[in-house]
């Protein structure tokens, strides 16, 4: 080899070395950096987070308040009637169905089955008890145990009432 091959190769290398230094020295940098940013909320959580400290309530004041208050329980009426259960249905079957099969086909919780014994004495009391217990829920003096609205907050009355009626059918 001649001398200015080995001069070229001595510097060549030294660039190399000082370029690798570099890169690890950053790459070092990169990773101290990285460790000290804070991890990423997901947006689940964040919703899960402000929905747990967003305000209960609103003061509302004067004319433009009563506007605002008015325009609040409209909206709330309207996103209460947008959450109608099964798509707003009044077939008790399809309700029944999807619902309280779970617990009126097996008896869980003591609950009625579908049968003239297991209907028997509490079609007797009248469908207007029915229709409330159903609608408020009840506890009976046997244990037996029905959840509000089935268990399902947005069941609306006359879906209930559907649903009751149906099954009271079904019971003769």
């Amino acid at each position: 080899m001649r001398n200015y091959d080995l001069e070229f190769l001595k510097r060549f290398s030294m660039v190399i070395g000082f370029l690798a230094a570099i890169t690890i020295g950053l790459i070092v940098i990169a990773f101290f950096l990285h460790r000290s940013l804070p991890g990423e909320v997901s947006p689940t959580a964040a919703k899960r987070t402000q929905s747990r400290i967003a305000p209960t309530g609103a003061v509302y004041a004067g004319a433009t308040g009563a506007a605002a208050q008015a325009a609040a329980q409209a909206a709330a009426a309207a996103a209460a009637a947008a959450n109608v259960a099964y798509g707003g249905t009044l077939d008790g079957k399809t309700i029944y169905d999807q619902l309280c099969t779970a617990c009126h086909t097996t008896g869980v919780g003591m609950a009625p089955t579908l049968t003239a014994s297991g209907f028997g004495a509490r079609a007797a009391k009248g469908k207007d008890t029915l229709y409330k217990h159903a609608i408020e829920g009840f506890t009976g003096p046997d244990g037996g145990i029905m959840p509000p609205k089935g268990g399902n907050p947005g069941l609306s009355e006359e879906q209930i009432h559907a649903t009751v009626d149906w099954m009271l059918e079904q019971s003769k």
